[in-house]
């Protein structure tokens, strides 16, 4: 390891993130509504051996030992969202107080230990009750997250100063409503569109409605960010696949908040989504947030493909190349991370960025009472280490967070990837610090 926590500076942020639905469990505890995780989970053959989160690491009732666990590790920042079922068990209406005081718990107990709370406002777990008045396809939507992002401000903001209005929009409406591998489980182009639109709008209302509470509130939203490149270089067709899955994975989401519109002109399947937009919506689409939490894991490669509809493109996985790579088949290759933020900055209206997500999933083995997770502590310094050669060369990344804080439900593929600084035996929850999270309180502790 080639550097020290010293050269990131003192403004710099480093922290953990986490999940509500990831971690929690307690699943129909103390008022809380269902969710549509827990109704996908229900489903047959949607998740890996027919997993579910119902308890998972049981955060719910652990938190004061986990909380301990991440002032232990030296991390004075911690990223967790709010289960918007929890709180208002309809999505709208009829205030759980129960679910609130939780909440309360939790950022009070981080403040006494010394622990920033930065809160995640909608991580995928969107209330049952409102999916089915159509979830993300409806347009009321955007009055709904209006009256859940208010529930959480009125309760927790006089605490919590720094907020994420959403969790990577581009997945929860393309895995969610498109292709159909996440919750809701819906499928389909038109389904797609829809909820991308609703949600490129509460993203940009949420930030409005934070704003208009405190302004001196740091407000930002996360997004998925990947580095592409073509499969073949000097491949014309290759390089132009790249140009549209960027525009798709990368630019989607980002683009209408900066106040550029959507990236229609280099996919044009975009063009579908104006029958969703209603007059004044793109002057709504944009806000100015504090900062943009980019969320990097790896690199994509893409290459043409005349079977792919809309595309015209496919991304070759990792496993097909022969390059090393994590239990959820993604290549490891630590400039993904440089390159992202060197993407990033090039948008004159960011004003910062901080890295929100990026960890790993391999095989862990508890040996010992041990877990030496020398593939993840590599991981993680090799990515650092790009994270502080961006911001050498002038990007303005302001922060870092590891996901995650402990092994837990990985969505779709169950309790099999464990991305976690700490281990868990789900099925006595006990809990251990892997060499990875002692290497990272240790560098912290300076």
């Amino acid at each position: 390891m080639h550097f020290s926590k010293e050269e990131f500076g003192n403004d710099f942020s480093w922290g953990i993130s986490t999940a509500a639905y990831q971690i929690e469990g307690a699943h129909d505890t103390d008022g809380k509504g269902m969710s549509i995780w827990d109704s996908f989970s229900q489903k047959r053959r949607k998740i890996a051996n027919g997993e579910h989160a119902n308890i998972a690491c049981d955060f719910y009732h652990q938190y004061t030992s986990d909380l301990a666990l991440i002032k232990k590790m030296n991390i004075p920042n911690y990223r967790f969202s709010i289960a918007w079922s929890r709180v208002l068990p309809n999505g709208i209406g009829t205030i759980n107080y129960k679910g609130i005081a939780y909440y309360n718990r939790v950022i009070d107990f981080c403040l006494e230990l010394g622990i920033e709370p930065w809160i995640t406002l909608y991580h995928w777990d969107l209330p049952e009750a409102l999916q089915k008045k159509g979830g993300w396809t409806n347009r009321e939507i955007i009055n709904w997250f209006s009256e859940f992002v208010n529930c959480c401000l009125n309760h927790f903001g006089d605490r919590v100063k720094h907020w994420m209005v959403l969790n990577e929009p581009m997945v929860f409406t393309g895995a969610g409503y498109f292709l159909g591998v996440h919750a809701p489980g819906k499928k389909g182009l038109s389904n797609f569109l829809a909820a991308a639109h609703h949600a490129a709008m509460c993203q940009a209302e949420g930030g409005r409605i934070i704003r208009s509470f405190e302004s001196n509130f740091k407000i930002g939203t996360t997004f998925s960010y990947s580095d592409l490149a073509p499969l073949r270089e000097d491949h014309e067709r290759d390089a132009k696949a790249v140009i549209r899955v960027d525009a798709l994975l990368n630019r989607l989401f980002l683009e209408p908040l900066l106040g550029l519109g959507y990236p229609i002109r280099d996919l044009k399947i975009l063009q579908k989504i104006e029958r969703f937009i209603k007059p004044g919506d793109e002057q709504k689409l944009a806000f100015q947030m504090d900062f943009i939490g980019l969320q990097n894991y790896t690199r994509e490669l893409v290459s043409y493909s005349a079977f792919m509809p809309f595309l015209h493109a496919k991304i070759v996985k990792a496993k097909k190349r022969n390059v090393q790579h994590t239990l959820m088949n993604w290549e490891v290759y630590p400039p993904c991370i440089y390159n992202a933020l060197k993407r990033l900055q090039k948008y004159p209206s960011i004003k910062e960025i901080l890295v929100t997500e990026n960890g790993a999933a391999f095989p862990d083995a508890v040996v010992n009472e041990e877990v030496d997770d020398e593939e993840r502590l590599q991981y993680l310094q090799d990515h650092i280490a790009q994270v502080l050669k961006a911001k050498n060369e002038g990007v303005n990344v302001k922060g870092y967070f590891v996901w995650t804080l402990m092994d837990n439900f990985e969505w779709a593929e169950g309790y099999s990837p464990r991305f976690g600084l700490v281990h868990v035996d789900f099925d006595t929850q006990k809990r251990i610090i892997k060499s990875s999270g002692k290497w990272f309180g240790q560098f912290l502790d300076k």
